[in-house]
């Protein structure tokens, strides 16, 4: 199997592959070039507080023009996960008209779908994008499809039953699905109100969508679309932020982060029985978020310090002692993905 990864995407030797991206970090806007440090997970808070305390983020110039810095094209990039050497070798580049930050991804029928996302703009505003990029793995080509029907960032991106999903997104509780026969966006029922405008993760599970997340950590929430309505399913225990959400089978994992035991924890929601399980938990030296994807009987957890690997479906479900590694390269957030790749070509 191969996994990838996005911005760095990675992929791995095999039938199917697992890949990811990431995303540059964010500088302040133009009007304060005297706060031209990079602003990193590692240092966030520490710039934000000095912005503050130097007013800043009052100065009407740069309210609200936070941006992302410029990407450079040498670390957008997705990279094959080799299983038989742990290496991580480069498959292709991401086009440049894809945003910096905030797209979905997934994959359907065995091609990548990068939909939405922010850019800057020469102004120094952010826009959020329409556009619907796919990738075929057998040629090596990208192309466009048809755009999505409201600009979208920060939504998720979901494959289910021949179509994929455009969920939500930073401040927008709308739905759309695209049919990739027809090339056609379609509304669908929105979330509801008060569920997850921004930080949300989804997943299809037996035919049905799962969305948790967003401010309100233990919801759960159902979208059947025979019905073409969303419901709630039962709390999770957890009040820790998900980090992300997986299916296989008839079961849903979720991974929470805990910073303060530096740890993370699994917990499986059986969509049969609708009940949530406390699972697994594993020791993290550097407790920073990871993306998740399915390769057979495994789960891989990926971030910039390492990949873990979560073993599923026997009887001694788990988190397995190796850690493998992350590419060498990678910058911000990774998003796994997995894709069939043919190496006889």
């Amino acid at each position: 199997g191969r996994l990838l990864q996005r911005g760095k995407k990675e992929v791995s030797e095999g039938a199917e592959s697992l890949l990811s991206s990431g995303d540059l970090c964010s500088h302040l806007g133009s009007a304060a070039a005297d706060m031209s440090q990079l602003i990193s997970a590692e240092n966030c808070y520490e710039v934000l507080t000095k912005a503050k305390d130097e007013g800043v983020l009052r100065a009407p110039g740069v309210y609200g023009r936070l941006t992302p810095a410029p990407e450079d094209a040498e670390h957008r990039r997705v990279f094959c996960l080799r299983t038989d050497t742990r290496q991580w070798e480069v498959l292709t580049s991401l086009p440049e008209e894809i945003p910096d930050k905030g797209s979905g991804m997934c994959t359907l029928y065995n091609y990548l779908f990068v939909a939405g996302g922010i850019s800057a703009h020469g102004d120094g505003r952010s826009k959020a994008s329409d556009r619907v990029f796919c990738f075929n793995p057998q040629t090596g080509a990208w192309s466009q499809v048809r755009p999505l029907s409201q600009p979208r960032c920060q939504l998720r991106l979901v494959s289910m039953d021949g179509h994929l999903y455009a969920i939500g997104g930073e401040c927008l509780f709308t739905v759309e699905r695209y049919d990739p026969r027809a090339d056609r966006w379609s509304p669908v029922a929105p979330l509801p109100r008060g569920s997850f405008a921004v930080a949300h993760e989804a997943t299809s599970c037996g035919g049905e969508l799962f969305v948790s997340g967003g401010s309100l950590f233990y919801r759960l929430l159902r979208y059947d679309s025979r019905r073409d309505e969303w419901e709630e399913c039962p709390f999770n225990e957890s009040r820790r932020r998900s980090t992300d959400m997986v299916a296989r089978r008839s079961l849903v994992y979720r991974f929470d982060v805990d910073r303060e035991r530096a740890a993370v924890n699994v917990y499986r929601y059986n969509t049969v029985v609708k009940v949530w399980h406390g699972g697994a938990s594993f020791p993290l030296d550097k407790p920073l978020p990871f993306r998740c994807a399915v390769l057979g009987d495994r789960i891989y957890c990926v971030n910039r310090s390492h990949t873990l690997q979560f073993e599923v479906g026997g009887e001694r479900e788990g988190f397995l002692p190796e850690v493998l590694p992350s590419p060498a390269e990678a910058r911000g957030a990774l998003v796994p993905f997995v894709l069939c790749l043919n190496r006889d070509k």
